[in-house]
């Protein structure tokens, strides 16, 4: 009795061709306007006067009269906080969820779900202005020190922290919990014994140095919440990087020294993004999905050429393997700490958020929660985001799921790697001046997102492929594609929240009431005289987060709690469960 014939893989050349429409986007959407923002440096005038070449000129005033460094100091010190969320009360929260058992951790993740879908930057700010009239509410009464030159800085600090605390240590423990699996990890699934899964310890040690870089990077980009609270004083007390650009671009009508900013804010998140991809690559880190059932014979457990049918062909691989997350039984103890942990996160958060939730429940109805400023807001995020993450997930099955340059070719993402951590603001100036000249200015067509690939999408994406290229006899449809849809369904809706939340590319394209997004029109608000209240909540309506909660807790539980994230590798085309 002769073995089946096992799948044949599709040829590598059909992974080259699926990545070049991200490398076009990337060449058209990144590349290009990174080089079109570098010479803009090397000029003055531009908006209101002509352009005339001064060479370095704008970098010498710049670094020489200190306005960047600080700037730079200043948005550094915003990230402290939440660097230290990420990198000490993430890994804790996840560990003790982890040791709590399935129930606890499936609690906390919906907990973890609804910090993420009701963050609003400007949402955010507009709740702590309130802070800054006569009957301030409660918490909200520290922005008074806002006033302040001398104690402006701490108090946006501090308001910072509190605002980003939940959503920044939900997606850390997002992150950290698949890591924490790489133990658990079958050895049919990681690749035998010789190639195992790397343990819990390395892949927590790269997941954190990832998550480390990224909160710096992000934090490196803060706009919102600055410019809404402060624009930057008192007394240029409180100038973010991101704020520096754009005063000097668009308030100033200075392109060159905004340009100048943005450029060597981008060679910063340029060199954030490289280091982080080489982490990734070197340690050869991948995720895995891990199967609902216990992997065993009569769950297709491999088997050699010519054996009977159940006995397994990888050493190691015992037809009787428990199922990934159900081998480690949950303690007593262990249940009780995880309890505990996500209790102190839960009333840790809604402190935190208090400022947001006590604004939401007391916003009027405005123009900006209308069903115009959602459509403006909601439909090019979305289109965006289709068009981003789809680019990027055919190139993610090119580079990681069909390997053109075998068992190295995730180090294809260095190509990408300058752009993993970049925004919308460092690329501003190029991207409003190609929308000038292409006459889209004040257009809805302008308001979608001028991003053709999203480029941390392919970064998970590709590592996912990977790791389901490497573990599965299966054919590429049924091993890498499927497997992988959900999360590219997952990572588009993220980045349609990120993008409907973003405030800086709107507000740059968009200067007509009718066309303002819910931030832009909440921000609006704030500085008219008509308004008695701002819409706190016009941001993230009812209707808004409750599909996104759904949506979100579905694919925690269903999918994101099957996730392992491994590193050390694994050999590849053994038979997943």
């Amino acid at each position: 009795m002769t073995s089946p014939t096992p799948p044949q893989a599709p040829s590598p050349a059909l992974g080259w061709l699926l990545a070049v429409p991200a490398l076009l986007g990337t060449l058209i959407s990144l590349v290009l306007p990174t080089v079109q923002t570098m010479w803009l440096s090397l000029q003055r005038g531009g908006v209101l006067s002509e352009s005339t070449y001064v060479g370095f000129a704008n970098y010498g005033r710049l670094l020489g009269e200190g306005e960047f460094w600080r700037a730079a100091w200043f948005t550094l010190t915003l990230v402290a906080v939440p660097l230290l969320v990420a990198v000490v009360v993430a890994p804790l929260l996840a560990l003790a969820l982890d040791r709590a058992g399935t129930w606890p951790r499936r609690a906390g993740r919906i907990a973890l779900s609804l910090a993420v879908v009701t963050f609003s930057p400007v949402g955010v700010a507009a709740a702590w202005m309130r802070g800054l009239t006569q009957d301030a509410p409660g918490l909200a009464g520290l922005a008074e020190g806002l006033r302040d030159p001398a104690s402006a800085p701490g108090t946006l600090r501090l308001i910072v922290a509190a605002g980003t605390f939940g959503v920044v240590c939900a997606l850390a423990v997002m992150a950290f919990l698949p890591a924490l699996r790489a133990g658990s990890v079958p050895q049919s699934l990681a690749g035998g014994p010789a190639l195992s899964g790397g343990g819990v310890a390395p892949a927590m040690l790269v997941v954190g140095v990832v998550v480390a870089i990224a909160t710096v990077a992000v934090g490196l980009q803060t706009f919102s919440i600055g410019l809404v609270l402060t624009r930057g004083g008192p007394e240029r007390s409180t100038e973010t990087l991101a704020g520096l650009q754009y005063d000097s671009a668009f308030r100033m009508a200075e392109f060159g020294p905004g340009a100048s900013v943005a450029t060597l804010t981008g060679m910063i998140l340029g060199v954030l993004g490289i280091v982080a991809t080489v982490v990734a690559a070197a340690s050869r880190l991948s995720v895995t999905l891990t199967p609902r059932t216990a992997p065993g014979a009569a769950a297709g457990a491999p088997t050699a050429p010519g054996a009977p049918a159940g006995a397994p062909a990888v050493p190691g691989a015992v037809a009787s393997a428990p199922a990934v997350g159900a081998g480690r039984g949950a303690s007593p103890v262990g249940t009780a700490v995880g309890i505990v942990a996500l209790v102190v996160f839960v009333a840790v958060a809604l402190v935190c958020a208090w400022p947001w939730i006590d604004g939401v429940l007391a916003s009027p109805g405005t123009e900006a929660g209308s069903l115009r400023a959602q459509v403006n807001t909601w439909v090019p995020a979305i289109g965006g985001a289709v068009v981003s993450v789809g680019v990027a997930y055919l190139a993610a099955l090119g580079i990681g799921g069909l390997r053109p340059l075998g068992r190295g070719s995730e180090w294809l993402l260095v190509v990408f790697a300058p752009w993993l951590f970049v925004g919308p603001g460092p690329l501003g100036v190029a991207n409003w001046q190609n929308m000038r000249n292409m006459g889209l200015i004040d257009s809805f067509l302008a308001l979608f997102p001028p991003l053709l690939v999203s480029v941390p999408a392919l970064f998970v994406l590709t590592l996912l492929c990977k790791g389901l290229a490497q573990r599965t006899d299966k054919d590429f449809f049924g091993g890498v594609f499927l497997p992988s849809l959900p999360m590219a369904g997952i990572l588009a809706g993220a980045v349609a929240l990120l993008n409907a939340q973003g405030l800086i590319w709107p507000l740059l394209v968009a200067q007509k009431p009718t066309l303002y997004t819910a931030p832009v029109a909440q921000m609006a608000q704030l500085g008219s005289f008509s308004v008695a209240a701002p819409d706190v909540g016009a941001s993230t309506p009812l209707l808004v987060v409750a599909v996104a909660l759904v949506a979100v807790m579905a694919a925690q539980l269903l999918y994101l709690d099957r996730l392992a994230i491994t590193t050390n590798g694994s050999r590849p085309r053994v038979a997943a469960a």
